[in-house]
Order: C-alpha cells, then structure tokens, then sequence
C-alpha cells in the first residue's frame, strides 16, 4: 500500500528538482504531514456524537483521533470552557501516504459532481487545505451504520516554500485539481 510514497522516491522527486532546479535533494519539497479535523457543535446536547465521529475517522485513518476542547467559553453559542467541540488526527509516515492514495484514488471521485478539488486552496506557505461535505465518500464507511452525515477538514501540510511547489508537488503524487 505504500504506493505513493514509491512514486514519490523514483518518479516526483526528480521531476521536481529538474523542473525547479534545486541545487540539493534536501530542498525538494514532500508532504509533511496530514491533519483530519471534525468539529461537532451538537456534542453539547449529545455526548454521544463524539464517539459516533471518533469511531468514524478511526475507520477512515486507522489511527485513534484526540478530541479538541473549547478554550474559552462563548455564552452565545451555549459553550463552556472544556467541552469538547471537535476530533482531529495527524498522521504522518506511512499511514499518511496511504491515506492521501486512497484520498486522491478512491473517495474524492465518488463525490456527486466531482471535478476536480480547488486549486486555489493554498495558504501562500505551501500547505493546502480542503473541506469534504460527507463522510460517506470513503469506502470504509458503512452507510446503515452512521447516525447523521458529516463533513471533514483536509489540511495537508508540506515543505514547500510556495504555493506554486506545493501545487506542483501534489499534482505529481496524483491529487485530482481541477483545468
């Protein structure tokens, strides 16, 4: 399974020192890590939406995510400081590649409509940030078993300096962006 990160060594790396001429293998820019975050507001009424989402990314990833607490209390928004209000993995090494495979291979082409993902969605520092509106895009999901649709944020951060590497660094490791 750990196919792009082959492709990455014998085919991406050399494309990218010639088509940017680096004068050393170290400035290549590759991906860094990838960070997987769902917020949940209605986990304030149902502690149980937690474990639901938990055990959703926990499927997708095949890492146990951490779940993020509120820092500050907002009276508006009914939240205190502590609750928990979100669910994040970052993965990184091999369990990362394998995730951006199937990312790129598998789910993003099943979403209703797909053309492409945006490429526009850099951060002006080389990283590239994306939301997915359903979890049910991803094989490993069943569709009897989940209580409510859920929606995800993609961040995938590399060392690239720009966003014109960062582009071209994931266009070579198959990332679908849209003519």
């Amino acid at each position: 399974m750990a196919r792009l990160k082959e492709t990455y060594k014998s085919e991406v790396a050399p494309a990218l020192m010639k088509k940017f001429e680096y004068s050393s293998v170290m400035q290549i820019p590759k991906v860094d890590k990838v960070v997987i975050n769902v917020g949940c507001g209605d986990a304030r009424e149902n502690p149980k939406v937690v474990d639901a989402i938990i055990s959703d990314l926990a499927q997708i990833t095949g890492q146990k995510p951490v779940t993020c607490k509120a820092k500050k209390s907002v009276a508006n928004f009914k939240l205190r400081e502590g609750m928990v209000i979100g669910v994040k993995v970052t993965l990184r090494g091999e369990k990362m590649y394998e995730f951006l495979d199937r990312l790129f291979n598998l789910a993003l082409p099943r979403v209703r409509d797909f053309r492409g993902i945006n490429p526009n969605s850099f951060d002006g520092r080389g990283n590239y940030n994306m939301g997915v509106k359903e979890q049910l895009i991803f094989p490993e999901i069943d569709y009897d078993k989940i209580d409510k649709v859920r929606g995800m944020d993609i961040c995938i951060v590399t060392t690239a300096n720009t966003d014109e590497e960062a582009r071209e660094l994931l266009t070579q490791m198959g990332a679908p962006f849209e003519k």
